[in-house]
């Protein structure tokens, strides 16, 4: 008899006792077998945690001592929890009974499978997807990150046009499938991003060990988004574009890092300029913040200081450490999910907005 994996849903909460109280009832309601649910509380001052332990005594919480983001929150929370996978989930997530089983049957069907998420829905406009994900992430020739469902702003209708589950190059953090002997291969998060882009790096550096991305069209999870930062935050502007930097920093190889960045920073200039048209002072300064931290901390290591090889087709494991960023390909393409164009010219000169309308030819 083949032994049910053990799944842990973990919520990552920072006073967001609205978002539990919302949504908490339909992470209940999963009838997936063998699971625990943990909330990890980056040290909330709202009653979050009170809240937990009256109305839900079944509930593991694990607390931080103090806020340390999305990436060291989850870091120092799920070297506390035992399981076979690990599902981060947004707090402000609906889901359905039957929504975990399909991802796991799915990353249980292939050892080089390390990550995956569902499909990504609007909780608001339950026929939309959504921003945070959507039906699989991507990532364009020059580090910008979109999703088949969402390029920029734009967000599709689902009108069954991505129903085909297939290799992506990144899942959204929002609610992302990942075995536990991957994260501890990988590291976790690099804690230097805080927040957003953290799950693009993460997907990034497995890849670049050979392991797969999935995206699952059997399951379905809808997501409020905006609880911590909405669209209209500066901070939020600031660690978008601090973040890319590092996402690509961290995971070309040198001179391709170089390259790509120069071209990057002379594009986030015209962002500048466009914020100063709309009247975005606060944003623009954001972008040169993201610029002058980048630069400052240039020779800086990773957060996340090693990871190992995967598993071969064989089941062996090479137990040696490996800098992440000197790692060669292996023989599964690292790069599936990378478009060799530019989003940035697709959408905003060719006015490209759905992801059907991309020359396919140009996805690796």
């Amino acid at each position: 008899m083949n032994k049910i994996p053990k799944v842990a849903v973990v919520i990552l909460n920072w006073n967001g006792i609205s978002h539990l109280r919302e949504f908490l009832p339909s992470v209940m309601s999963s009838t997936c077998p063998n699971l625990e649910i943990v909330i990890g509380d980056n040290a909330s001052t709202d009653g979050s945690v009170d809240f937990i332990k009256n109305e839900y005594p079944s509930i593991k919480i694990i607390q931080n001592n103090e806020n340390y983001g999305f990436t060291g929150g989850y870091n120092r929370v799920l070297a506390g929890v035992e399981a076979d996978y690990f599902i981060l989930l947004n707090s402000d997530v609906e889901v359905f009974p039957g929504w975990i089983e399909p991802v796991i049957n799915l990353m249980e069907s292939d050892s080089l499978i390390a990550v995956a998420a569902p499909k990504i829905k609007s909780y608001t406009e339950k026929n939309f997807f959504e921003h945070a994900g959507a039906a699989g992430g991507f990532i364009d020739s020059f580090g910008y990150p979109f999703c088949r469902g969402r390029m920029f702003y734009e967000m599709e209708q689902d009108n069954g046009q991505y129903e085909q589950t297939g290799e992506v190059f990144w899942a959204s953090g929002a609610a992302m499938f990942i075995k536990k002997h991957c994260w501890d291969e990988a590291g976790g998060f690099d804690e230097s991003f805080f927040a957003h882009m953290e799950e693009i790096d993460l997907c990034w550096r497995l890849k670049n060990i050979g392991y797969k991305v999935m995206y699952c069209a059997e399951s379905e999870v809808f997501h409020l988004g905006g609880g911590t930062l909405n669209s209209e935050n500066p901070f939020k502007t600031y660690l978008n574009f601090r973040n890319n930097l590092l996402l690509l920093k961290n995971n070309l190889p040198f001179w391709r890092a170089v390259f790509i960045i120069f071209f990057r920073i002379w594009m986030d200039l015209a962002a500048v300029l466009r914020f100063l048209n709309e009247g975005k002072r606060k944003d623009a300064w954001a972008v040169s913040r993201a610029h002058q931290y980048f630069f400052l901390n240039l020779f800086r290591k990773p957060g996340s200081p090693k990871v190992r090889s995967p598993k071969s087709e064989s089941g062996g494991r090479n137990s040696e450490a490996i800098d992440a960023n000197r790692l060669l390909p292996t023989a599964h393409s690292h790069l599936t999910g990378m478009y060799k164009g530019s989003i940035v010219w697709d959408f905003f000169i060719k006015k490209k907005k759905h992801f059907t309308e991309l020359d396919q030819k140009n996805f690796i």
